[in-house]
């Protein structure tokens, strides 16, 4: 159940202002009437344990304690933040009382890090604390930015915590509700950003959910974690290249479908659409996607077993050619039949020809420190070994939401936030798991480029905030720019579209707004476009409905006349 007072967290490295800016939110909320209660960790409060703590971490000797060992510090940190959360803040919370905590779990991972603690020990203490929160989470986490620290702070650890920070926050973007506070200017502008992030008033959260769910007021139910956006795109500052983002769509659009419908070539006027390959609006419609759900996932045998092994095979190395190869080779590409040598084999010998086996679509990590082969290839190939052994496909099928299937791709070796979520959108595209694509969308290297160029600011919300609101709005957007987008057959954009737009954009602003350098500082589009005139056959997951539209259309093509 989720507790029905609100949790604000300020995080950041000491020196930033996060004090000062919790204590004057506690106030601000106090004045306008809303209980509030402001606590810190690990506490300083005479008599409390965080209090101990905090005399002991920084004066051991006067407990006549010498060096004291990283883990054991953070340990106590634990301890005392146990204590508060229990004694004082689900207490508070349950009562209805709004919470301001100073600092959070996110302090004790990072100086933990920071100090040299094994990351796995770490983790499990950490589990500790994640647990004792229960089903409380964080109405928002104000992670406070500055260049540099506003008091004396030593040089070369404070650039260690701040990076730490900021890999956290990358970390965990897409699944809490954050904000990034710039503090770099007067503490007045900073606690602008945080009161233009707070919610709407409690009474108003309250009837807006009540009225949603059919309940009667009292606590509904916890939401999944997974991205919430806060505010309407109205405090983000657009560019020109925004507009641009939508008319790109459109037309790109309008390629595909001229291919589709035998319109021979040219299909664009657009110089450089005309010049560049670009992926379609769709990511279901791209080459590679096609072929993935046609000729790997729904051919052969649709046990969870083997669709998981197939899918998973053919993203590692996301290239049609190289899944061709092994067909060849190997005959039926099976899990039964799976052996890592054999494998192995068959792409040694395509490397020493020098054949490229890997696309260029995503950059794979080596993985030799996680499974201590020399070649990258193999280390894949010993992954998905691993992930068979641990059942992974059968636990996949156990998922409630994208977000679980998700997070139990993450805890793997060399599966980033980014490939996570993108293997859990094309195991998505078969029968395994049917989840809500709408759910929570991870942005690429190359979307968060597209965005700095669509953005001047994104006015509080983060990248993933922000493509899920461009999403919720594409009808609106279209309109206004004054272009007609057509669906896939009634199928709108989803997350992983806009998502996969973004990064389109980037590339196509170089050329069409080289005055926007974004955060990606590219200025050339390497790959040229190679004109095809052979209609597209396409064909997509079952579930989606839209197969039988297309065979329509298409026999109407064939056939001129036919209703």
């Amino acid at each position: 159940m989720r507790h029905l007072g609100r949790l604000y967290v300020f995080e950041g490295p000491d020196g930033v202002g996060k004090t000062e800016l919790s204590a004057r939110l506690a106030t601000l909320l106090r004045s306008q009437g809303i209980p509030t209660q402001l606590a810190k960790f690990p506490g300083d409060q005479d008599g409390s344990l965080g209090k101990l703590v905090y005399d002991f971490h920084h004066h051991p000797e006067r407990f006549g304690v010498g060096d004291v060992a990283a883990s054991s510090i953070q340990l106590m940190h634990i301890a005392a933040h146990l204590d508060a959360i229990e004694r004082t803040i689900l207490p508070a919370l349950n009562a209805g009382t709004t919470v301001v905590l100073d600092r959070f779990w996110w302090s004790t991972r990072v100086y933990g890090l920071a100090s040299g603690i094994d990351r796995k020990a770490l983790d499990a203490m950490l589990e500790v604390e994640r647990a004792a929160w229960g089903g409380a989470e964080p109405t928002r986490i104000f992670l406070v930015r500055r260049a540099a620290p506003l008091r004396s702070e030593p040089e070369f650890p404070w650039r260690t915590y701040t990076g730490i920070y900021d890999q956290l926050a990358n970390d965990l973007c897409n699944t809490c509700r954050m904000v990034i506070v710039d503090n770099n200017g007067p503490i007045e502008a900073a606690m602008e950003q945080v009161e233009g992030a707070l919610p709407p008033g409690d009474e108003e959260v309250l009837r807006e959910e009540t009225s949603q769910m059919g309940l009667q007021f009292g606590p509904p139910c916890k939401a999944p974690a997974a991205p919430y956006v806060f505010s309407g795109l109205s405090p983000a500052e657009p560019t020109e290249v925004y507009d641009t983002y939508w008319k790109f769509a459109a037309e790109r659009q309008r390629i595909f479908f001229r291919r589709f419908r035998g319109i021979p070539p040219p299909w664009t006027n657009d110089p450089i659409l005309a010049q560049y390959k670009f992926t379609n609006a769709y990511r279901s419609s791209d080459r590679v996607s096609q072929y993935l759900i046609r000729e790997v996932i729904y051919r052969g045998s649709q046990s969870p077993e083997e669709v998981f092994f197939r899918t998973i095979l053919f993203k590692l190395f996301n290239k049609i050619e190289t899944w061709e190869l092994l067909t060849r080779s190997l005959g039926e590409i099976t899990y039964r039949e799976f052996a890592v040598r054999a494998y192995d084999q068959v792409l040694q010998r395509a490397m020493a020809r020098g054949d490229r086996i890997y696309s260029a679509a995503y950059i794979m990590p080596s993985g030799g420190t996680a499974f201590g082969s020399i070649r990258k290839h193999r280390s894949h190939l010993e992954l998905l070994e691993r992930m068979m052994n641990d059942e992974v496909p059968l636990r996949l099928v156990e998922t409630s939401s994208m977000f679980d299937a998700f997070k139990l791709l993450r805890s793997y070796p060399m599966m980033g936030d980014f490939l996570a979520y993108q293997y859990a959108t094309d195991i998505n595209y078969s029968t395994l798991t049917e989840h809500s694509e709408t759910e929570f969308v991870v942005p690429g290297p190359g979307a968060k480029g597209g965005i700095s160029k669509c953005f001047k600011s994104l006015g509080g919300l983060n990248e993933a905030d922000l493509i899920r609101v461009v999403t919720e709005r594409q009808a609106e957007e279209f309109e206004r720019v004054g272009v007609d987008f057509e669906t896939l057959w009634g199928r709108p954009l989803h997350l992983i579209d806009c998502q996969n737009l973004f990064c389109e954009v980037d590339k196509y602003a170089r050329v069409r707004h080289p005055e926007y350098s974004g955060s990606s500082q590219r200025t050339r589009i390497k790959q040229k476009f190679r004109a095809h005139a052979n209609r597209l056959d396409l064909w997509y997951p079952p579930k989606w409905g839209i197969n039988e539209a297309i065979e329509r259309e298409r026999a109407a093509i064939l056939r001129p006349g036919l209703k």
